[in-house]
């Protein structure tokens, strides 16, 4: 019994470690992310997070997060997020998160996450895609 309740950890463990990734509307892995580490669909890093900080694969920083509100390297703002609703910084409407898919402003499915969290999808969607 111990021997079987050690298999079915390792098996949750690496199950949750190996499902983090992103997809793009055609099935296609484009990136998954591994803690605060974004990667590419080749596995090359192209970003981390590190609090509300937003940096690019070269340690740069790109972006961060206030509350509901997103800005770029420079401080401008340029999305918020309104529950599952995300927008530009004009106000329009760019893209849409339900549970684990992503879609764009039309409504058109662009995108599906598994296992990641909504923020991490969000900063998929405006720094890394």
């Amino acid at each position: 019994m111990k021997k079987l309740l050690i298999l079915v950890a390792l098996l949750l463990t690496f199950g949750f470690v190996n499902a983090q990734r992103m997809y793009n509307g055609s099935g296609k892995q484009i990136g998954r992310v591994d803690g605060d580490r974004y990667y590419d669909g080749s596995g090359r890093q192209i970003g981390r997070v590190d609090g509300q900080r937003i940096y690019d694969g070269s340690g740069r920083q790109i972006g961060r997060v206030d509350a509901d509100k997103l800005y770029d390297g420079s401080g401008r703002q340029m999305g918020r997020v309104d529950g599952d609703r995300l927008y530009n910084s004009s106000g329009r409407q760019v893209g849409r998160i339900d549970g684990d898919r992503v879609y764009d402003g039309s409504g058109r499915q662009i995108g599906r996450a598994d296992g990641l969290k909504k923020m991490q999808i969000i900063l998929f969607f405006y720094f890394y895609s």
